[in-house]
C-alpha cells in the first residue's frame, strides 16, 4: 500500500508542476494567485500522501502548516490586490 500511496505522490506532484507553466503565463495578478493556490495546493496534497507512504507524521504535520500558510496568502492577496476598475465593470 506504501507504494501506491508513494505513486499517488509522485503523479500529484508532476500534475502540479505542469501549473507553474501557468503560473509564469497568467495574463493577471489574480490568475498567478490561483495558479501559486494550485501549486500549493497539490504539494500538500503530495506531501500528505507521501506522508501517510512512508509513515512519517512530521510530514504530515508539515503540510498542515502548509496549507494554512496558503490560506493566509490568499487573505492576504485579495486583501491588499488593486482592484482593476476595467474588470469590474460588466460588458
Amino acid at each position: 500500500m506504501s507504494e501506491f500511496l508513494l505513486a499517488a505522490a509522485g503523479f500529484v506532484l508532476a500534475m502540479t508542476a505542469l501549473g507553474l507553466v501557468r503560473a509564469l503565463r497568467g495574463p493577471g495578478d489574480a490568475d498567478r494567485m490561483m495558479a501559486a493556490q494550485l501549486l500549493g495546493s497539490g504539494s500538500i496534497g503530495a506531501l500528505l500522501l507521501g506522508g501517510l507512504g512512508i509513515g512519517d507524521r512530521s510530514v504530515i504535520d508539515v503540510s498542515l502548516t502548509l496549507a494554512v500558510l496558503a490560506a493566509f496568502a490568499s487573505i492576504a492577496f485579495v486583501t491588499f490586490a488593486p482592484r482593476d476598475a476595467d474588470r469590474d465593470e460588466a460588458p
